[in-house]
């Protein structure tokens, strides 16, 4: 049984997140059907990172199986033509070795948080990022976040349903960089936990806005508990950008 490699893009805005559900439309779902509609399989796909409602990506990753062998380039074009009108397109596909697994096989995961910082609120990007009206402190918040570097507990930044046996992650990277009147957070580890992206972000924000000292930030991290921690920034500014693989997982079949 052939498996393939999809890179998506999508816009979560109007979707309940990657996973199939009862009610509303998600990524999941609309890729399935839209590959039933010219396979005649019904096929479930795996992803790198399930992704929460509203919450983008410019670069997922999923894995498929067919009964079928597919040209790469027709799977691409036929899936596209059948999510026409729908916020999916997948922006490559490829055949892998059937030990690729987008999840299990991934090396890391990294996303993008995107704040914006003007007076004025936003018309065209309501959907793509978080808008505060006035400036922060980029410096504290950066001293507040190498904090987070490394391997932690991380249950202060971790969603009360977050089904993960551990809070303990490891943060590789963590910058803040700023484009005009962007601040753009770029995350990256191994695996999150749920929504530990978004609520680092929205504790940030407290430090750059003054309501928080880096020792506050460092006291909310060793407390070890969420309800110390800040609120959660609003799923629009996140977008999951890319997944990396050992290089020799997705060596063509």
């Amino acid at each position: 049984m052939p498996r393939y490699k999809l890179t998506l893009e999508y816009d979560g805005t109007s979707l309940v997140g990657w996973q199939r559900q009862k009610e509303g439309s998600s990524v999941q779902g609309i890729l399935q059907e839209a590959l039933y509609s010219f396979t005649g399989e019904v096929v479930t796909p795996m992803a790198a990172g399930r992704t929460d409602a509203g919450v983008h990506a410019r670069g997922q990753v999923a894995h498929i199986d067919l009964v079928k062998t597919w040209d790469p380039e027709r799977i691409l074009r036929a899936a596209n033509a059948h999510l026409r009108g729908k916020p999916v397109a997948v922006i490559q596909s490829r055949e892998v070795p059937a030990t690729f697994h987008a999840r299990f096989s991934a090396l890391s995961r990294s996303y993008e948080y995107l704040m914006i910082i003007r007076p004025a609120p936003l018309v065209l990007e309501t959907h793509r990022a978080w808008w505060y009206h006035s400036p922060l402190d980029l410096d504290t918040m950066r001293e507040a976040a190498a904090l987070l570097l490394g391997t932690h507990d991380f249950s202060s930044f971790r969603a009360s349903e977050c089904q993960a046996k551990s809070p303990v992650k490891s943060l590789d990277v963590l910058d803040i960089s700023t484009q005009d009147d962007r601040i753009i957070f770029c995350i990256k580890a191994r695996s999150f936990l749920h929504h530990q992206v978004r609520n680092i972000v929205g504790s940030l924000k407290l430090v750059g806005t003054g309501k928080w000292s880096v020792v506050d930030f460092k006291r909310v991290l060793e407390a070890r508990d969420r309800r110390q921690g800040g609120p959660t920034a609003p799923a629009c500014g996140l977008t999951f950008i890319s997944a990396a693989y050992p290089d020799n997982s997705e060596k063509p079949v």
